[in-house]
């Protein structure tokens, strides 16, 4: 599904308790993009008796088109779980957070904090491919690095043979309190060429409008943004 999207194509990104399916729709009978995110899911918190509360954050309507997951935690058997569950729900694939510098998720050792455990960050992308088969794409969205940029931390993620890698273009510590970094972003959509050709690059931050992102995708040699 991801090959067959025009290239650059362009993505409403995930926005915690903002881009939920009313949220969606709205911005669907807008100006629709091409694909869309979900707010962020724990998989903890959805494989445990506080599912109920949770499963808003997974409704779906068909006028919003192609609709990604994404979801966070630490359990890798949970990540299995949830990914079997988005699939048969009819989601376009799912994402997986690496990338959120919420101080609260860090201390627990989720999102941008798996930048400093690759161990467990691919545990976690294991089971998400193993759950997922051949025909459901799994993602990743994460940052350049945790204090500082770690071009080993997305040569470690292309290894992992991602249908999409989404680059935000700053290190966990800068927040977003400084501009993205483009060239850097460009530098790994040229380590995608000799890593893993097939892995989509997405880049991510300060993209003012459409034309700007048309003009990035071709001077970084990305896929979407």
């Amino acid at each position: 599904m991801l090959q067959d999207l025009p290239k650059p194509f362009f993505i409403l990104a995930p926005m915690d308790d903002v881009t939920d399916t009313v949220f969606r729709q709205i911005i669907a009978g807008c100006a629709k993009p091409d694909l869309f995110f979900t707010e962020f899911v724990n998989v903890d918190g959805l494989q445990s008796p506080g599912r109920p509360h949770l499963m808003p954050k997974l409704l779906l309507d068909k006028s919003e088109g192609a609709v990604i997951a994404q979801i966070w935690g630490l359990n890798p058997d949970n990540f299995y779980k949830t990914v079997k569950d988005v699939k048969e729900m009819g989601f376009a694939g799912v994402d997986l957070n690496m990338g959120c510098p919420a101080k609260t998720v860090i201390k627990n050792g989720a999102c941008s904090a798996l930048i400093k455990n690759k161990n467990l960050a691919g545990e976690i992308i294991d089971a998400a491919h193993e759950a997922a088969g051949d025909d459901f794409p799994v993602s990743v969205k994460t940052r350049v690095g945790f204090t500082s940029v770690d071009m080993s931390w997305p040569e470690f993620l292309l290894s992992k043979k991602l249908n999409m890698l989404s680059i935000h273009g700053r290190t966990v510590s800068q927040l977003s309190k400084v501009p993205a970094d483009w060239p850097l972003i460009g530098q790994i959509a040229d380590m995608r060429n000799s890593l893993a050709r097939d892995t989509l690059i997405v880049g991510n931050g300060d993209v003012r409008d459409h034309a700007h992102g048309i003009e990035l995708a071709k001077k970084y040699g990305l896929a979407a943004l």
